[in-house]
Order: C-alpha cells, then sequence, then structure tokens
C-alpha cells in the first residue's frame, strides 16, 4: 500500500492560494528532517505546526499522516502538531505517510452534507500535501513522489 495527494492550482489562483500550497510543501519537507528511527511522532508534528503557524496558517488537528501496511490506515497516528499525547517512537523500516493539510482561516472542520467530504467551518481554502515514506536511521526513503 502507498497513499499520496497533493493539492494543485487551476487556472488563476490566488497569490494567498499559492502561498498556501507552498507552506503545504515546506511543511512536509521539514517533517521529513526529524522523521528519523528514534524520533517521537511529535516531532513531525511540532515541524509542520511550526512552518504552518510561522506562515500565518491553520493546522487541521482533526486530520494527519498514519501508519500504512497491509491496510490504509495503520499505527501510528501522526499529527500535524505539537501533541503531547502523541507518544510513539518512530521505528527503522516503518512505513508511514506525513500529510500537512492546512487552511487559510480556522482550523476547525465538519462533515459535509454528503458525509465524506470535509469542510472548514469558516469556509476557508485548505490545502493537503501527502507522502508516504519508510523510516529510517537516517533520512527517510521518499516512495510516492518522483
Amino acid at each position: 500500500m502507498a497513499d499520496a495527494a497533493i493539492t494543485l492550482g487551476v487556472g488563476n489562483i490566488s497569490e494567498e492560494k499559492c502561498r498556501l500550497m507552498a507552506c503545504a510543501e515546506r511543511a512536509f519537507h521539514g517533517a521529513m528532517k526529524v522523521a528519523r528511527a528514534g524520533a517521537r511522532v511529535s516531532e513531525i508534528g511540532h515541524e509542520i505546526e511550526r512552518e504552518v503557524r510561522r506562515s500565518g496558517f491553520s493546522v487541521i488537528r482533526e486530520l494527519g499522516g498514519h501508519g500504512i501496511g497491509r491496510t490504509i490506515h495503520e499505527q501510528p497516528s501522526i499529527p500535524n502538531y505539537r501533541d503531547a499525547n502523541a507518544r510513539d517512537i518512530l521505528t527503522e523500516r516503518l512505513v508511514i505517510t506525513v500529510e500537512p493539510i492546512i487552511a487559510t482561516g480556522s482550523r476547525r472542520v465538519f462533515l459535509g452534507a454528503d458525509g465524506s467530504t470535509v469542510q472548514t467551518s469558516d469556509g476557508g481554502v485548505s490545502v493537503h500535501y501527502e507522502h508516504t515514506l519508510v523510516i529510517t536511521n537516517d533520512q527517510p526513503i521518499l516512495l510516492t513522489a518522483a
């Protein structure tokens, strides 16, 4: 199994939306710098949240990365913020997704009328940047990006 998703702009998009998409990608790459065997999953979230806040955006806390293997969503959960309760330790050869999901306004979300669409509570724009990687003692191996 593998899991990946990125938000792309179509047509003419605003400067703010361009900055939001770039921020999600930067947050992902920052998280990769700490995604090593022996690190806590909360360190990934800390790196993501730091970049997102520095850029003036919000982290959607209800959504995040996860372990992946024989099924698409496995343990551990990988928060996109520094969650003191996220104490799992990354181990060598663990396969996870890191997926900053961020917004221009409120970090609060709700399910849409169709039961599967997630929307921000204030109608703000959100983006998603996700890839699957293998944890090593050094730089993680990125599986889903060219």
